[in-house]
């Protein structure tokens, strides 16, 4: 994480909004469309959407650990990007302010088609499916007796 001046917006230019059909259209590609059906992409449009609302960022702290794992697998594909502020309040103690942001470049980029995207998405579960079948064979000392 990096720190940023999210809560006061500078150094930020205003963007229009991102639309639920250009944020669909970007986890498709990532994706692709053999791992999430259309109205899963949908869900997960809706579920993004619903948090950032018009804005770019989102506080961390609105968010409960399931929704929050969404946000880490959404950080992993390039999605989302995890910034804190820190700031001293009373006391000289320091606060930390956690954030989502909206990976607005990243997002464009991808819809440009200026991003080499994989044919094939990188997800642990596909990882697994792509391993040969003598990987799961026990060897060394601790193999079981066949």
């Amino acid at each position: 994480m990096s720190s940023i001046g999210c809560k006061s917006g500078e150094g930020r230019t205003p963007r229009a909004p991102l639309l639920p059909h250009q944020l669909k259209e970007a986890l498709t590609i990532l994706m692709g469309r053999e791992v999430l059906s259309e109205n899963e992409v949908d869900d997960l449009v809706h579920f993004v959407l619903n948090f950032f609302g018009y804005e770019d960022y989102l506080l961390d702290n609105l968010l409960e650990q399931r929704e929050r794992d969404v946000f880490y697998m959404l950080e992993e594909m390039g999605v989302l990007k995890a910034l804190r502020e820190e700031t001293n309040i009373y006391r000289g103690k320091g606060w930390r302010i956690h954030y989502w942001v909206l990976n607005r470049d990243f997002i464009d980029a991808v819809l440009n088609r200026d991003v080499a995207v994989e044919d094939e998405p990188f997800l642990p579960e596909l990882l697994y499916r792509r391993l040969d079948e003598e990987v799961w064979e026990r060897r060394g000392p601790h193999r079981v007796a066949e």
